[in-house]
C-alpha cells in the first residue's frame, strides 16, 4: 500500500482501516488538507485521503436537506443551494487563506469534522446543529450509520454530535447529511462608531437582548477597522447585522439604530456593504492578509461579558478583534514563532472559556496544548470515548491531545 490512500468507495475506505489494524499502522486522515495545519502535527505512518468521495447523492430542496459524500467540496454545496436560494445557516468559514492556502478548498467532511461556524453562529449554532445524518468507518474496521434525513430521528445515543469537532480521531466519514435553509430576503448593518471594547460588549449585549434578533455581533477594534470591507470609516466598529424579509430588516433596523445611538454615533449599511463585511468577519480578514500569516494566531472563546478583559491581560502588543457578541475572540500574537501560550492560557484561566492555537509552526504546535488543557475527569472521558471507537489509535492519534 503507497503513503497515501484516496478510497472513491465506502467499502475500500473500511478495507484501509482494516489494513491498518493488522499492520500496526496509522492514517493521517484528510479531505482536500486545506486544514492540515490546525492541531497538533501528524503522528501517523499514512494519509487516508477522502477527496475521492465525492458528490451530492441527494438534494431535496422542499424538504430543506442534502446528504453528499464527505468529500465534496464545500464551495460545490454552497453553489448548489444558492441556485436554490438556500444556505447551511451556520456559515462556515474558510481556514484556506489564515492558513496561507487558496480559499475554497475545504470539504463538507472536514467542515463538520471540525464543527466550523461563523458569525451567525449566536442565533443558527454551529455545523454539529445542522448534522442530521452520516455513514463512517471507525477505527474499529467497521461501518456505521447514525441519524437520518429529519430533525427527530435519534433515539439512544447522537453519535453525530459526538463526531462533529472531533477531528477525525473517532472515524472516517464517508457520507453526511446536512439540514439546509432559505437564504433571507436582505440584509442591513448597524454600525455604532468610536467605542472602546468594554463598551462595544455592553453595546452588543444590549442588542443581543432587544427583540431585533440581531444574527451577528462583532466588534472590531482601531488597529484592525481598515482591514474590514464595507465600514464607513477605519475606525473602531461595532457592527450588529440584522436578516429577513426587506420591511422586517427596516423596522428592525430603525429599532436598533435608536437604541445603539445610547452608546454612541450610528448608522446603517445596506446590503451590498454589509455582505461584504460581514464575508471579511468570517474570513478573518486582518490575520489572513500575507503579512500576518507568519503571527501566532488564537482563537478564544468565553463569556461575551467577560471577553473586554482580555486585552490587559494578554501580551499587550496583541491584535484582536470579537465575534458573537463577544463570545468569540481572535489574537493575533505580536512577534513570529512565538505564541506565548502561557499568558493566553493564563488569561483564559481568569475570565473562563477555552483557547485553540490556530496558527503556528509545526515547531511551536508540537510543543504547547494546541487545544485547551482538560481536566483529569474529561481527559480520561475522551481518552473512554477514543477507546470505544479507535481502541489502537488508528485515526489521527494525538491530533488534539497527546495520547489520544
Amino acid at each position: 500500500m503507497t503513503d497515501v490512500f484516496k478510497p472513491t468507495e465506502v467499502s475500500q475506505v473500511e478495507e484501509a482501516v482494516r489494513w491498518a489494524l493488522g499492520n500496526d499502522k496509522a492514517f493521517e486522515v484528510v479531505g482536500t488538507g486545506s486544514k492540515r495545519a490546525l492541531g497538533r502535527p501528524s503522528q501517523t505512518d499514512m494519509t487516508l485521503d477522502l477527496s475521492g468521495l465525492s458528490g451530492v447523492m441527494l438534494y431535496e430542496p422542499d424538504e430543506l436537506v442534502l446528504s453528499a459524500r464527505a468529500g465534496t467540496p464545500l464551495a460545490e454545496i454552497e453553489k448548489l443551494l444558492d441556485d436554490n436560494n438556500q444556505q447551511l445557516d451556520f456559515e462556515p468559514m474558510d481556514y484556506g487563506l489564515l492558513l496561507g492556502q487558496e480559499a475554497g478548498q475545504g470539504t463538507i467532511g472536514g467542515t463538520l469534522a471540525v464543527n466550523l461556524s461563523g458569525p451567525r453562529r449566536i442565533k443558527a449554532g454551529a455545523a454539529r446543529d445542522h448534522f442530521l445524518g452520516a455513514t463512517v468507518v471507525t477505527g474499529r474496521g467497521e461501518t456505521v450509520k447514525t441519524g437520518g434525513r429529519v430533525v427527530k430521528n435519534v433515539t439512544g445515543y447522537d453519535l453525530c454530535k459526538v463526531l462533529a469537532g472531533s477531528w477525525g480521531t473517532l472515524a472516517a466519514m464517508t457520507d453526511v447529511t446536512i439540514k439546509v435553509l432559505p437564504k433571507p430576503e436582505t440584509e442591513a448593518t448597524v454600525v455604532v462608531e468610536g467605542l472602546d471594547d468594554a463598551q462595544a460588549c455592553a453595546a452588543m449585549a444590549a442588542a443581543l437582548g432587544s427583540s431585533c434578533d440581531v444574527s451577528a455581533a462583532a466588534h472590531l477594534p482601531d488597529h484592525v477597522a481598515s482591514y474590514f470591507d464595507g465600514l464607513p470609516h477605519p475606525e473602531a466598529s461595532t457592527v450588529l447585522r440584522l436578516e429577513g424579509v426587506a420591511p422586517s430588516v427596516t423596522h428592525r433596523t430603525n429599532t436598533l439604530l435608536k437604541l445603539m445611538r445610547l452608546f454612541g454615533a450610528a448608522v446603517a449599511l445596506d446590503e451590498t456593504n454589509s455582505k461584504a463585511l460581514w464575508r471579511s468577519v468570517r474570513q478573518v480578514a486582518p490575520f489572513a492578509i500575507e503579512t500576518a500569516r507568519a503571527r501566532p494566531l488564537w482563537r478564544i472563546s468565553t463569556a461575551p461579558a467577560q471577553a473586554h478583559k482580555l486585552v490587559d491581560l494578554v501580551t499587550p502588543a496583541a491584535q484582536m478583534f470579537y465575534d458573537w457578541g463577544g463570545g468569540l475572540v481572535w489574537v493575533a500574537m505580536p512577534f513570529e514563532n512565538e505564541a506565548d501560550a502561557g499568558s493566553i492560557r493564563r488569561a483564559v484561566a481568569e475570565i473562563g472559556g477555552h483557547a485553540t492555537l490556530v496558527r503556528a509552526p509545526v515547531s511551536l504546535r508540537a510543543s504547547v496544548d494546541v487545544f485547551q488543557p482538560q481536566e483529569p475527569g474529561l481527559a480520561a472521558l475522551s481518552k473512554r470515548v477514543k477507546d470505544s471507537f479507535d481502541p489502537k489509535g488508528v485515526l489521527n492519534p494525538g491530533r488534539m491531545w497527546a495520547g489520544v
